[in-house]
């Protein structure tokens, strides 16, 4: 039995021609998405250095901050690492909803909850 991977004949990288001009949109794609990722991380290990409960700044607006952006960070990598990007609208949104509700649930509850421990714990002291 001949093994399918060591065809050399029938072999995709063989096959594949790709212009020069796809070539470059490719790489202009991977730079925007590497500058773009390394961009949020940054501005977000600046604040957690900064901001550490800073008197300056709403504490509550820096914690929404790091939520919205850690969230925009995860739906684009799995719009461009899973490739869901380049997928019809309705598979899109199939897949990205859920996730949305159920990360806003998450947060709901971990506010919710925490809040009604930091009542019981102001009103202990």
């Amino acid at each position: 039995m001949e093994r399918d991977d060591l065809i050399v004949n029938d072999s995709y990288a063989l096959n594949a021609h790709h212009s020069e001009e796809d070539g470059k949109k490719i790489r202009k794609k991977i730079m925007f998405v590497t500058v773009l990722l390394t961009l949020i991380t940054a501005v977000e290990v600046a604040m957690g250095i900064f901001f550490k409960r800073a008197a300056t700044f709403e504490w509550t607006a820096i914690k929404w901050t790091f939520i919205i952006m850690t969230l925009v960070k995860a739906g684009y990598i799995v719009l461009v690492f899973m490739h869901l990007g380049d997928e019809r609208k309705n598979l899109r949104n199939t897949i990205l909803i859920p996730y949305l509700v159920f990360i806003g649930y998450l947060i709901w509850i971990a506010f919710t909850e925490g809040a009604g421990h930091l009542e019981n714990f102001i009103s202990l002291h």
